[in-house]
């Protein structure tokens, strides 16, 4: 298994747990992100865990496991990864503009009638 990029983890983990149609055991987690057993479920273990404490992910206690959910799915992993970075900035506009200024032209447009609602 080849070595992931930071975060990418967390990613493909509420990737699955976005498109599970229940909440979901770490072993479920792990068997469906990897049949061959490869990714240890330790791994997986406190991967959930550090979501369920950054609030990404839900939690609740089915028999002796912990079942977790994505109330908010890979979008809202990122926007609470964006949201964290920006807190620790303390010049938010210039991070801001530069951001905006980034954007190609439709998602600019995106922001912009978001914005407007």
């Amino acid at each position: 298994m080849s070595r992931r990029r930071p975060g990418q983890l967390e990613t493909e983990i509420m990737t699955v747990l976005g498109t599970a149609e229940r909440p979901m055991t770490p072993g479920e987690v792990r068997d469906r992100l990897d049949p061959t057993g490869e990714l240890s479920y330790s791994t997986v273990v406190t991967t959930l865990t550090r979501l369920y404490e950054k609030g990404s992910a839900s939690r609740h206690r089915d028999g002796r496991a912990f079942r977790y959910g994505a109330p908010h799915g890979p979008a809202g992993l990122v926007a609470d990864r964006m949201s964290r970075l920006l807190s620790d900035e303390a010049d938010r506009a210039s991070v801001l503009r530069r951001f905006v200024g980034n954007l190609d032209a439709k998602d600019e447009q995106l922001l912009r009638d978001l914005l407007s609602e």
